[in-house]
């Protein structure tokens, strides 16, 4: 990937309305949700690997968005934030329209580009199967996985105790992701497809770079950042 489709993203974002209402915004959804690939298997190793979360500011509307850029080693390469005011109301299911801005902005200030995206959030496990990862992986081009904290839609079994345990997410009779055991007896995180990458992929990925908490290491990162940079 180029720096343009980066850049393509922060100015289409800028260059077009921005949605204001719940209406407005699930219609981009729609329009965008057949653009998402979730044939492409996805890298089987990457060199870089950037986690993205965003922090909300107490008592005020302001948001900053941090991304935070590992190598296959886990270390820090790069980092970024953007800070700036809330576009967009608080609104289960139309989160990404609150968040994209300033995770748009501090993926354009980075210097080293990631080869895949895990984002703290949820991409084919939502209810118009179009969520922050899978919007942040159409506007960028990258591969780009979900991984949420907290079940959003679906069901889903306990995966057994073990590392690396998993059971199928199920949304109207469709696999949209995974309940994937990241350490021993520790509650289970829950990982779906954004863009170009398999669930398979995307699980081994997510294990991959979750050597000591619960979890990914890059999002653990990018969640400090977001609380505790200066404004940029």
């Amino acid at each position: 990937m180029a720096w343009s489709a980066l850049e393509g993203a922060w100015f289409s974002r800028r260059a077009n309305p921005w949605p204001t209402t719940a209406g407005e915004a699930e219609a981009v959804q729609e329009q965008l949700r057949p653009l998402v690939d979730l044939t492409d298997p996805g890298p089987p190793t990457v060199d870089f690997i950037a986690g993205l979360d965003v922090g909300y500011a107490p008592d005020s509307d302001e948001v900053t968005g941090a991304v935070v850029v590992l190598d296959n080693t886990l270390q820090v390469v790069d980092h970024a934030t953007s800070r700036e005011k809330a576009k967009f109301p608080y609104i289960p299911g139309l989160f990404a329209f609150r968040e994209l801005p300033p995770l748009l902005t501090a993926l354009g200030r980075l210097t080293v580009i990631p080869d895949l995206l895990i984002c703290d959030g949820y991409g084919l496990a939502h209810p118009r199967r179009f969520g922050l990862a899978c919007h942040l992986g159409v506007l960028t081009g990258l591969p780009t996985i979900g991984v949420a904290k907290t079940a959003f839609v679906g069901t889903h079994a306990d995966p057994a105790p073990t590392r690396g345990s998993w059971t199928p997410i199920t949304l109207d009779h469709d696999t949209v992701g995974r309940a994937l055991r990241t350490r021993d007896h520790v509650k289970p995180v829950f990982v779906s497809q954004g863009h170009r990458i398999s669930l398979d992929n995307a699980c081994a990925h997510v294990l991959h770079v979750t050597p000591a908490y619960r979890l990914p290491e890059p999002i653990r990162l990018a969640d400090r950042l977001s609380r505790t940079d200066p404004p940029a």
